[in-house]
C-alpha cells in the first residue's frame, strides 16, 4: 500500500533472521528521517514498511501507543464474516514475550482498548509517561503484531464471548435495523455486512483460516503506529527503531480490493418486526467515501438536517409531534459510503405519517434550498468540535486511525479546510445530488417509470490529493506540567466568593490555550425535596433548551460561536455544568453558562417535546434486560420510602410521573431551589485568575435559593437478601447482577483494601477474577466485572458484581461468580496479584489527574467534601503499603456469599 524507505540494508539483514528469536539490539540503530511533517505531527517510515506518527506533547503526563491495521470487515470473505472482529479479541490473548497482556496493561495502569470497523482495526493504550511504561508498551505491540498466539483454545473460548456481544447487539432496535438497512441497500459491496459478523461464521470459524487472516495483515507493512504524548522525538525514534525495525517485511503480497457497489436503480425497503416499544424509521443514501472532495458538503448537510434542537429534521418531525427525537449522521469511509436519517416515534403513533414528513424534509431540498445561516451555524459546530479535538493530542492519536483507514493520515487536516470552505451552493448541489428516491433505502417498493441512477464518484488516488499539503501553524503548545498530589495542591488557589461561592483555579499553559470548568449546586434538603424527583429530573433537562433571552437554536449557535463544548443540567438534589473552552473565550462562555442556570426559558412547545422523548426512553427500558436489571440493583441499593429524594422508582413509576409534571411546576422547582447558595467551581487550563474570580464574582451575586441547603444522608443499611428474575420476551442477550451493601466509606481504614480486593474480583481489563473465568476460561460473557462504589460523604459502599450472557447461560454465570468468590474468600490473593494492582491502580489515577477534564472535576469535587488533594494522596500511601494479607482479611471481614442478592434479566423461554 505505501511504498518503502531507503534503508535496503536494514531490509537484507532482517531477511536473514527469524523475528522471534532476534535480539532487539542487534542491529545498528538508523537515524529515520523524516517523510513529511504537518502540525506538530511528523511520519516515518521503517525499511520493512511501518509507518510510523509522532506527535510530541509535554504538556501531558502521558503517552498514547495506536497500532492500527489497514484491515477491517471490508476485507473479509465468504465464511469470513466478523473474523476481523473475533481477531481483535485473540490479539488480547498474549505473545511469547507477553503471555498476559491483559495483566499487564492493568499492571501499567493503561486505559487500553482495541476497536474493528468496516476499514481498520487498532489496538491503543494510554499511560504514565514512565520509560519503563514506554518501552513495555512498545515491546508488547511489537511482539503481539506477529507473534500473537491466536490459539485454537483462545477460539474456543473467545468465540462464545464475541457471540454474546453478537447477542447484546440483537436486543437495540436501533442497532439491527440499521444493520438490515445496510444489508439491503449494498448488494455486492462488504460494507453491506456488519463488522460483528454472521453468527454462523463466527460459530464455525476453522482456527487455520483465522491464523492465515493473520499472518496475511498484521505485518508492518500494513500498520501504522502512532505515539502521542509526553516525550523526546530523537529518543522515541530510537526506541521504535529497537522493537519494530527488527520485524522482516513480508514476501505476501496483498491483493486490491476491486468489488464497487453499482449505482442503485430504485428505492429499496426493509421491515423488522421484533417485540420492542418504540418505532424507528430512516432512509439512507448512498454517497462518496470520506477522502471526496465532495464530502465536507455531505457533513454540512447532515449537521444542517439532523443537528439536535436546530435541524431540520428536529422542527419539521419533533416540533410538531411526530417523532420523539430525530437524528441524522454519514460514515466516513474508504469506499463510498452512505448518509442515514432516523426518526424515532411512539409505538402507538402513525409511522406511515411521520415517514412522509422526514422524507419531505430529506428529498425536498430544491423546493427549500439551503440557506446560508443554517450552513454557517453546521460549519460552527463542525469546526468547533474539530478544533476542541486539536487542543488533545491523544484524541488526535485515536482519531488518526479512521484517516488512516480511508487512505493517509492528512486527510484529518484537508477535511478541516475543506469543511471551512463549503459554500452554501456546495452543500445544495449535494443534496440535491444524492439525497434522491431512487439512491434511497427506506421501507417499500414503487415502479420507477424510468431508470433515474445516482453515480457515486469513485477517489481514484488519495496520494495525489496530500502530496503537496502543508498544514497551518501548530496550535499553541502547553507547559510540562507534573500532576503529582503535592504540585497540584501549591498550583491551586482557592477563593471564597462573597456570596460564598467556592472557586479552585488551577491556572497553567495548556495546548490550544485550552481551559475546562466544572460546577456543582447542591439543592434543598430532605423535606423540600420530598416527591420532587421527576420535576427536578425534568428542570435540570430543560435548561439547555433556551433561557429567557434566547431559543434553544440560539443558544447552541452562541456556544459554537464561542468555541465550547457545555453541558448544563440538574436533578432532584443538584445542578452542575461542565465547559471546554479556550482561554479568549472563557468570560464569555463563563458569563452564558450563568444566564442558562439562572434564567431558563421554560419553553412550552420544548417542554412538550421533552416529556415525548423521555416517555420514548423509558419506554423502550421497559424490554431491555440491562436497563431492567440495573435499576433494580439501584432500588436495593436506595431502599428509602417513596417521596423520599433518593427513592428509585420502577420503570413504570417513572413513566406515571413523567406524564404527571406540569410546566408551572417545573417554574415552580427552579424559583424555589435553584442559587448558588452551596456552589463549587473549579477551573483548569490557560486563563487569568483574576478574571475568572471577578467574572464569577458578578455573574452569580446576590442568587439565592428559597430552600434551605443541607445535604441529604445515604447511612448505611444491611440489605434484605432476595433474589428475583425479570423475564424480557424476545431478547437474545441477558444480564446478571449480585448485589450487597457494605458499610465502609473512604474514611475507613478498610477502604483502601476493599477497593483493592474489587480490582483484583471485577475491575482491570479483562484480567480479573471473574472476566478471566466467565470471559476467557468460560467464554460465556463478553463483559464481566465487579464495582465498589465507596461514598466519600457516608459510611457506605455500594457493591455489585455483573455479566452480560445468553439467556441460557444465566446459571452457569451464577455458578461462576458465586465459585471466583468462594475461592477468593478461602484462598485470597497472591502477592504478585497485590502487587500488579496496586500498580494498575496507583498508575490509574496519575494518568486521571493528568487528564484536565477529570481534575477539574476532582478540585471540584474536593471542595464539596472541604478537602484537597492530600486526602488521595493519603489514599494512594495506605493502597501502596498493603499486602495479600491486609486485602483478604478486609474481603473475609465484609463479603459473605449468602449476603449477596441476585438479579436476573433475559428471556427466560430460552432456559427451556
Amino acid at each position: 500500500m505505501f511504498q518503502l524507505s531507503r534503508f535496503n540494508r536494514t531490509k537484507r539483514l532482517v531477511k536473514a533472521v527469524v523475528f522471534t528469536s532476534l535480539s532487539a539490539c542487534s542491529l545498528p540503530l538508523l537515524a529515520l528521517e523524516p517523510v513529511t511533517s504537518v502540525e506538530g505531527i511528523t511520519e516515518y517510515r521503517l525499511d520493512n514498511g511501518l509507518q510510523v506518527l509522532l506527535f510530541p506533547d509535554p504538556t501531558k503526563e502521558t503517552v498514547t501507543v495506536n497500532v492500527t491495521y489497514y484491515v477491517g470487515s471490508k476485507h473479509e470473505n465468504y465464511g469470513e464474516t466478523g473474523m476481523a472482529h473475533l481477531l481483535e479479541h485473540l490479539v488480547f490473548k498474549g505473545s511469547p514475550k507477553h503471555k498476559d497482556i491483559p495483566a499487564e496493561l492493568s499492571a501499567h495502569g493503561a486505559r487500553p482498548n482495541g476497536t474493528t470497523w468496516t476499514d481498520r482495526t487498532n489496538y491503543y493504550e494510554t499511560f504514565a509517561a514512565t520509560e519503563e511504561n514506554i518501552n513495555w508498551a512498545l515491546s508488547m505491540e511489537s511482539d503481539r503484531m506477529v507473534n500473537s498466539f491466536i490459539a485454537k483454545k483462545d477460539l474456543d473460548s473467545e468465540m462464545t464471548v464475541v457471540r454474546n456481544e453478537f447477542e447484546r447487539g440483537e436486543n437495540s432496535p436501533f442497532r439491527i435495523t440499521l444493520q438490515r438497512m445496510f444489508a439491503t441497500a449494498y448488494e455486492w459491496h462488504n460494507y453491506g455486512k456488519t463488522t460483528i459478523g454472521a453468527r454462523s461464521d463466527l460459530e464455525n470459524v476453522p482456527i487455520d483460516r483465522l491464523q492465515a487472516f493473520y499472518k496475511k495483515y498484521y505485518q508492518p507493512d500494513n500498520a501504522t503506529l502512532i505515539i502521542a504524548g509526553k516525550f523526546e522525538n530523537d529518543d522515541m525514534i530510537k526506541l521504535v527503531e529497537q522493537y519494530f525495525a527488527p520485524i522482516p517485511k513480508p514476501e505476501r503480497v496483498i491483493d486490491p480490493l476491486y468489488t464497487s457497489e453499482p449505482a442503485q436503480d430504485g428505492e429499496r425497503q426493509v421491515t423488522v418486526r421484533r417485540v420492542g416499544d418504540v418505532q424507528l424509521v430512516g432512509a439512507m443514501y448512498h454517497i462518496p467515501a470520506g477522502s471526496h472532495p465532495e464530502f465536507p458538503a455531505l457533513s454540512v448537510l447532515s449537521e444542517v438536517l439532523g443537528a439536535n434542537a436546530t435541524g431540520r429534521l428536529h422542527k419539521g418531525l419533533v416540533e410538531k409531534n411526530l417523532a420523539s427525537q430525530s437524528f441524522g449522521f454519514n460514515f466516513q469511509w474508504a469506499e463510498p459510503s452512505a448518509a442515514m436519517y432516523f426518526a424515532e416515534v411512539d409505538k402507538d403513533a402513525d409511522l406511515d405519517k411521520t415517514q412522509s414528513a422526514l422524507l419531505n424534509v430529506v428529498e425536498s431540498i430544491n423546493q427549500q434550498p439551503i440557506t446560508d445561516e443554517e450552513v454557517e451555524r453546521a460549519k460552527r459546530t463542525l469546526l468547533k468540535n474539530i478544533e476542541l479535538g486539536f487542543n488533545s493530542s491523544e484524541r488526535i492519536a485515536l482519531g488518526l486511525s479512521e484517516w488512516v483507514g480511508m487512505g493517509d493520515w492528512r486527510l484529518l487536516f484537508l477535511n478541516r479546510d475543506r469543511i471551512e470552505n463549503v459554500t452554501t451552493a456546495d452543500v445544495q448541489k449535494a443534496a440535491e445530488t444524492y439525497l434522491a428516491r431512487n439512491n434511497r433505502t427506506l421501507g417499500r417498493f414503487i415502479p420507477a417509470e424510468q431508470a433515474e441512477r445516482v453515480e457515486i464518484p469513485q477517489v481514484t488516488n488519495v496520494s495525489d490529493m496530500v502530496k503537496d499539503y502543508k498544514g497551518r501553524a501548530q496550535v499553541a503548545q502547553g507547559e510540562a506540567f507534573d500532576p503529582s498530589h503535592d504540585n497540584i495542591d501549591n498550583r491551586t488557589q482557592v477563593v471564597t466568593l462573597s456570596n460564598g461561592v467556592q472557586v479552585a483555579l488551577l491556572s497553567k499553559k495548556t495546548r490550544g490555550e485550552s481551559v475546562v470548568v466544572s460546577l456543582s449546586s447542591q439543592l434543598g434538603n430532605e423535606t423540600s425535596l420530598a416527591g420532587k424527583r421527576m420535576v427536578g429530573n425534568l428542570t435540570g433537562a430543560m435548561l439547555m433548551r433556551g433561557t429567557a433571552s434566547l431559543s434553544r437554536d440560539q443558544l447552541k449557535d452562541e456556544f459554537d460561536k464561542l468555541k465550547t463544548s457545555a453541558s448544563i443540567g440538574g436533578d432532584n438534589q443538584s445542578a452542575f455544568a461542565s465547559l471546554q473552552t479556550t482561554k479568549p473565550n472563557l468570560t464569555a462562555a463563563l458569563n452564558l453558562m450563568a444566564d442558562v442556570l439562572k434564567s431558563p426559558g421554560f419553553d412550552g412547545k420544548e417542554f412538550a417535546q421533552l416529556k415525548s422523548t423521555r416517555e420514548v426512553a423509558i419506554e423502550q427500558q421497559l424490554q431491555d434486560p440491562q436497563a431492567i436489571a440495573f435499576r433494580e440493583f439501584s432500588r436495593r441499593q436506595s431502599p428509602f420510602e417513596k417521596g423520599h429524594p433518593k427513592y428509585v422508582p420502577t420503570l413504570e413509576e417513572s413513566l406515571a410521573a413523567l406524564q404527571e409534571v406540569t410546566l408551572a411546576q417545573v417554574n415552580q422547582f427552579h424559583k424555589d431551589f435553584y442559587g448558588a447558595n452551596s456552589m463549587q467551581i473549579s477551573v483548569v487550563g490557560d486563563f487569568d485568575q483574576q478574571e475568572v474570580i471577578e467574572t464569577l464574582e458578578q455573574a452569580f451575586a446576590d442568587w439565592q435559593s428559597a430552600q434551605k441547603v443541607i445535604p441529604i444522608k445515604h447511612p448505611y443499611q444491611k440489605l434484605e437478601v432476595k433474589d428475583q428474575n425479570f423475564n424480557t420476551p424476545d431478547k437474545e442477550n441477558a444480564v446478571f447482577v449480585a448485589s450487597i451493601s457494605l458499610p465502609v466509606g473512604m474514611n475507613s481504614d478498610d477502604a483502601a483494601a476493599l477497593e483493592l480486593g474489587n480490582y483484583i474480583l471485577g475491575g482491570g481489563f479483562l484480567n480479573s477474577r471473574l472476566a478471566t473465568r466467565l470471559r476467557q476460561q468460560d467464554g460465556l460473557s463478553y463483559g464481566a466485572g465487579s464495582f465498589a462504589d465507596i461514598s466519600y460523604e457516608d459510611n457506605r459502599t455500594r457493591m455489585g458484581a455483573y455479566a452480560i450472557c445468553a439467556p441460557q447461560n444465566l446459571d452457569k454465570v451464577e455458578v461462576g461468580f458465586k465459585e471466583e468468590l468462594a475461592r477468593l474468600l478461602k484462598g485470597g490473593f497472591t502477592n504478585d496479584e497485590i502487587e500488579q494492582a496496586k500498580s494498575g491502580l496507583l498508575q490509574e489515577q496519575k494518568v486521571s489527574r493528568s487528564q484536565d477534564k477529570e481534575l477539574v472535576r476532582a478540585l471540584r469535587y474536593n471542595l464539596y467534601l472541604q478537602q484537597d488533594m492530600q486526602f488521595s494522596k493519603a489514599f494512594e500511601q495506605k493502597l501502596a503499603s498493603l499486602t495479600a494479607e491486609d486485602v483478604h482479611k478486609v474481603m473475609k471481614k465484609y463479603l459473605k456469599l449468602e449476603d449477596f442478592s441476585i438479579i436476573k434479566a433475559g428471556d427466560f423461554s430460552k432456559l427451556k
